[in-house]
């Protein structure tokens, strides 16, 4: 990272040539096989030798994790005592607790309905190396991106300058965040007037300006449509507000009172997390407390080396398809190369793409959290979840690529349709692996629908960000779920009682979609569809998802999911025509600011999940089953399952 002289912003990010992480300071300048590049570290200088010497083959090269300065300052003391088994699983489940307690009240005090229905957020718990010791059961990819973006603040506004009451806020992509709308608070705790940690709340702010309502622009060709970018900043000092930094941010939303509610909600929430994390530390005492936050990230590595060791060695390919970027009707693949040697892995995305001109380009935080997020699916959920279990495993994503998107390229997409490609190859290619704790790909896209229009009920503008749910893949012995969000989120689809009573839109239909899962030995999950009529007054709608043209992979000789769509029925027509034919869209999946007028509908359809296995040797009495509950029609189960009615 270059900062101008008087540090107010950046003249260049600088990245690793290899891995793709920021370099602060002057790096390493090598060349490797005729090319000069700018390396992190000599592990990373020797990684990009082997694998072009290897031309596609399998390297082995023991993994050295890189550290940023805040890491390399740290000292740990001298070990007084050996691990308490007893003390960590207590001081565990407490932490876990409190980020619970942490999401519960965001839930309850927040405006808008991604926050209190969809819980789209993430709450833990960090040390003062930025390391994660504690999260809640929320948001994979914020809790797997969380590591980068908290060791990347610390470049700007040192840890060690802090000051109890301090509140920093931060949601830049482009400085280890994941994308615009994802804003991180991170508050310090203090014991005896001593650092110890933070409370750490990630979520989705509904609306941040741009060029659409909701923030998801599917025509976004650069950052700037994107809306507001904040780079690490304290919003409180010492506990008191800083004004200008509210006047800022309310300033350039549609729906500054919505915001402003979400927001004293996140500040809140971390509030929240460091009174009840002091009063665990006075406790037990600041120097237990410590040493078993060490003793719990190691006991993490240990684990997931274990898992690890157990894998067979060798390279691990596996690729999907993006179907296009909203700007140009072409494909993006996202590749990846995770090679096993003894107890670690590493994971290469070198054979993706470069980066896309449309928003669908991902940052590094959301490349790397998406590896932990598919490696954590398919080890011992047990494991505990801080920054222990990420030891063993270390990320390559060279920079200008669609898993490492430079500035100031688009990529609010990247952290909702990107990641969940990302983790679900990252899941295929181990499938060659260890085939029994594997999945089928699933839908892969949150269909992710934003409008706003001025409230006729209010008189004030309202903007949501509504997120769809769609099917599962089918696993060994066992059938894909059904209309559960994508592997990314945890999070829920707004219920129908809570989206009439808040917009002026009337949901006429949602229901499961027969045949939509991939036939096999276990099929794949259903997506569901459903209806949105406009009511009241005109609303600007933009969309981005996927998988209208590209299905959803299956595995082991399974049938791949049913394609999703969005479907308009404009007031006194009688058919159903796309964005793409009605408006001249490049895309049917991503469009920006359509006008709906009232009597509108607009048709949402996800995806299904892929299936698992040879359809032939699917249980009888599951495809019985299934023809009962409406699941499978009867030509499907003639045609996949040879199912005779």
């Amino acid at each position: 990272m270059r900062f101008s002289e008087n540090g107010y912003y950046v003249e260049k990010y600088l990245k690793c040539a290899n891995c793709g992480l920021l370099v602060y300071g002057p790096g390493i300048e090598r060349h490797v096989h005729g090319r000069s590049g700018l390396f992190c570290s000599e592990w990373c200088v020797e990684w990009a030798r082997l694998r072009e010497e290897a031309g596609g083959g399998y390297v082995r090269l023991p993994i050295v994790q890189p550290k940023l300065p805040v890491e390399q300052a740290y000292r740990p003391g001298p070990r007084v005592s050996p691990p308490d088994l007893v003390m960590m699983n207590i001081l565990d489940s407490t932490m876990v607790s409190i980020c619970r307690e942490m999401g519960i009240l965001l839930m309850k005090t927040s405006y808008s309905t991604i926050f209190n229905e969809g819980l789209d957020f993430t709450c833990a718990l960090a040390d003062t190396k930025g390391d994660m010791i504690a999260c809640a059961e929320f948001c994979p990819t914020m809790i797997g991106g969380m590591p980068i973006l908290m060791k990347s603040c610390a470049q700007e506004i040192p840890f060690d300058t802090l000051k109890e009451g301090d509140v920093i806020l931060h949601n830049d992509p482009y400085r280890g965040g994941l994308h615009c709308p994802e804003h991180t608070f991170f508050k310090p705790f203090f014991v005896d007037g001593e650092l110890l940690g933070f409370a750490v709340c990630i979520g989705h702010i509904a609306e941040i300006g741009g060029m659409v309502p909701g923030a998801f622009c599917g025509e976004a060709t650069e950052i700037f449509h994107e809306g507001l970018r904040v780079p690490p900043v304290k919003i409180k000092k010492a506990g008191v507000d800083v004004d200008e930094v509210w006047k800022l941010l309310l300033a350039n939303t549609r729906t500054p009172r919505q915001n402003y509610g979400d927001l004293r909600a996140m500040i809140a929430c971390v509030d929240l997390g460091v009174e009840r994390i002091q009063q665990i530390v006075r406790k037990y005492g600041k120097d237990v407390f410590r040493q078993t936050c060490e003793d719990l990230m190691d006991y993490s590595e240990r684990r997931m080396r274990a898992e690890i060791a157990a894998f067979p060695d060798g390279r691990y390919p596996f690729e999907d398809v993006i179907e296009n970027d909203g700007i140009e009707a072409k494909p993006y693949t996202v590749a990846i190369d995770v090679f096993v040697q003894g107890d670690e892995v590493v994971a290469d995305y070198s054979r993706s793409s470069p980066q896309a001109r449309g928003p669908i380009s991902a940052t590094l935080g959301v490349s790397t959290g998406a590896v932990y997020n598919g490696m954590l699916h398919i080890t011992d959920p047990s494991i505990p979840k801080n920054s222990g279990c990420f030891r063993p495993i270390r990320v390559v994503s060279p920079p200008g690529r669609v898993t490492n998107v430079d500035y100031p390229g688009p990529l609010v997409a990247g952290n909702t349709e990107t990641h969940p490609r990302l983790a679900n190859i990252v899941i295929g290619a181990m499938a060659a692996c260890v085939p029994e704790q594997a999945m089928a790909s699933e839908s892969c896209t949150g269909t992710n629908f934003v409008f706003g229009g001025n409230h006729p009920d209010h008189d004030e503008y309202f903007a949501c960000y509504d997120i769809m749910s769609g099917g599962w893949g089918g696993r060994f012995g066992e059938d894909g779920n059904d209309c559960v969000i994508a592997i990314n989120g945890n999070c829920r689809f707004n219920p129908t009682e809570v989206f009439e009573a808040r917009f002026p839109l009337m949901v006429e239909n949602c229901e499961l979609i027969p045949d939509s899962g991939g036939a096999g030995k276990w099929r794949g999950g259903l997506g569901y569809r459903r209806t949105l009529k406009v009511t009241k007054v005109p609303i600007t709608g933009s969309q981005f998802s996927d998988r209208h043209e590209v299905k959803p992979w299956s595995l082991f000789g399974g049938l791949p999911g049913g394609n999703g769509g969005t479907l308009i029925r404009t007031a006194g027509s009688d058919g159903w025509t796309t964005v793409k034919e009605l408006y001249g869209k490049v895309s049917t999946s991503k469009y920006a600011n359509v006008r709906f007028e009232p009597g509108d509908r607009v048709l949402l359809i996800t995806p299904g999940g892929g299936g698992y296995g040879d359809p032939k040797d699917r249980d009888p009495a599951r495809v019985e089953e299934d023809l009962r509950e409406g699941y499978v029609t009867p030509e499907a189960a003639a045609r996949d399952y040879g199912h005779q009615g």
